[in-house]
């Protein structure tokens, strides 16, 4: 495959792109016709295309909305108070963000969600209305449609998730008419993540080791990222079977030490896990997230965290102690850390915040630069698929030996024994979903799982801490409300129905 690579991509190309091309929102004015008549003619042209797609990814993660507000909602992790990020954890968003874009906190926020994937969007309908027809190598271009169909399923599922009923756009928005859309139902917006996706598997590479581009998606990803959506959709014929195609491939396997999935120094032995990541870059050119920063200690400056670090994200107490003491996992967590001086800061040091601070561990980079790290953040990971599978074979056949044996994959990874047999079927989906959030902890997962099950309301409010001593998330809450600005350029966009 010769397309650049999104971590060491060109990005003055894709720069190019974003001002002649791309629309950020739904509310943009369409662009002229001149640009994307004299644009898409070389092959060049459509690389730049496919890489400024990847910088609406980047915008998701380097803010990083996509794992903060998540998180911040759900019983993992918590914030330092800082007006605008709290504002998750305590529920007292409205449908303006108003706190939010007080502080300056946009970017860490739903309308960071809503904006960035409708940025992708926008861009990834031009690729796919244009490039056809631009005069490149054949082999090439259809896999440049075919990552364009797979990028635009990953940011309608990420919209549908986050915020329900969302607008499906398929044609690039060349006219007021064509801009302003009214929101499609999710059951027509999984029929088009199901239909990108369709165009995208028979045509994107099997995962080979060495040869992929780094953030790049292979057959695999996409049959991976189908088999969640599914899930998400309650198709479990469907998520059981995509994730199978991904398991018998035997062309990802978990790493023996789940610490190293996160390991800056093996990110490329990694990803024979990590299937797909923000590949982050501390150096220019490249995108960084700031999760390093805000995970680590405040000025913790250290052999574990750094340069530069700031004590803004902890793990709930209640979380670090529901993990077995012999689970390989727990490990990723820490009450205690070392200082730059090399001397043992106790847990009550951790913060001022309270003296039941946990630290994460997941998003080190003892190299990075000021408050730019190298580490990559997993979108879609091995371990996942297994429990995608497990949760799907369970709602198909029960806690099956063929759902046990998913389950414990993972278990044994962990160096935890097998998973209690004889359970039944509502007792193995708990425990599916118990292993989710200790696999998948502040990976900006945790939320959803408890959004789509419909248990947010049962176990947030028992998710509290000295700081936090109450969370109160009402029905609303299961999704966010559409950005107001939104609607109000949009005359054909409603609010979701709890919001209005």
């Amino acid at each position: 495959m010769r397309n650049i690579s999104f971590k060491q991509s060109k990005w003055l190309g894709g720069f190019i792109f974003l001002l002649c091309l791309c629309s950020c929102q739904l509310n943009e004015t369409p662009f002229s016709s001149i640009y994307t008549s004299t644009f898409y003619r070389t092959a060049e042209d459509a690389e730049a295309a496919l890489t400024s797609v990847y910088s609406s990814l980047a915008d998701l993660y380097a803010g990083p909305a996509a794992i903060m507000v998540p998180d911040f909602s759900a019983d993992q992790v918590y914030p330092r108070p800082v007006v605008g990020r709290d504002t998750y954890t305590l529920f007292n968003y409205d449908v303006n963000y108003t706190t939010v874009k007080s502080y300056s906190r946009t970017n860490e926020s739903p309308v960071a969600i809503w904006s960035s994937c409708y940025s992708g969007i926008e861009k990834i309908n031009w690729i796919l209305d244009k490039v056809p027809n631009t005069n490149m190598d054949a082999t090439r271009r259809s896999q440049i449609i075919a990552e364009s169909h797979f990028l635009r399923a990953f940011f309608l599922w990420t919209l549908t998730r986050n915020f329900g009923d969302v607008v499906i756009k398929t044609n690039p928005s060349n006219s007021l008419d064509s801009a302003y859309l009214e929101k499609s139902s999710q059951k027509d917006v999984y029929k088009q993540i199901y239909s990108d996706l369709d165009e995208a598997e028979p045509i994107l590479p099997d995962y080979a080791a060495g040869s992929m581009q780094k953030g790049r998606p292979s057959k695999q990803v996409v049959e991976g990222l189908y088999a969640k959506a599914a899930l998400y959709n309650e198709d479990w014929t469907t998520a059981l079977s995509k994730a199978q195609l991904v398991l018998t491939s035997g062309l990802y396997k978990l790493m023996d030490d789940v610490r190293d999935v996160y390991d800056v120094s093996k990110e490329d032995e990694a990803r024979q896990e990590n299937m797909w990541a923000f590949e982050e870059e501390s150096t220019s050119p490249g995108r960084s997230s700031q999760l390093m920063s805000l995970y680590g200690p405040k000025n913790a400056d250290g052999p574990e965290y750094g340069q530069s670090s700031y004590g803004s994200i902890f793990a709930y107490q209640s979380f670090f102690d529901s993990f077995d003491p012999k689970d390989a996992r727990r490990q990723l967590l820490d009450t205690n850390y070392i200082d730059r001086r090399g001397n043992l800061v106790a847990q009550k040091d951790i913060t001022p915040i309270t003296t039941h601070g946990v630290l994460v561990k997941k998003y080190q980079d003892p190299n990075s630069v000021g408050g730019s790290a190298a580490v990559n953040i997993p979108i879609l990971r091995l371990a996942d698929i297994y429990l995608i599978a497990a949760e799907a074979e369970n709602e198909l056949n029960g806690p099956s030996d063929l759902a046990y044996s998913y389950i414990n994959k993972v278990r044994e990874r962990a160096r935890i024994s097998d998973l209690q047999t004889g359970l039944s079927k509502e007792a193995f989906l708990d425990s599916v979903l118990q292993e989710r959030s200790w696999e998948l902890f502040a990976e900006g997962d945790r939320w959803y799982d408890l959004t789509r099950r419909n248990r947010f309301l049962d176990v947030i409010p028992k998710a509290v801490n000295d700081v936090f001593p109450t969370r109160a998330p009402e029905p609303k809450h299961r999704y966010f409300p559409i950005p107001l600005d939104e609607i109000n350029a949009n005359p054909k966009l409603e609010q979701n129905p709890d919001w209005k």
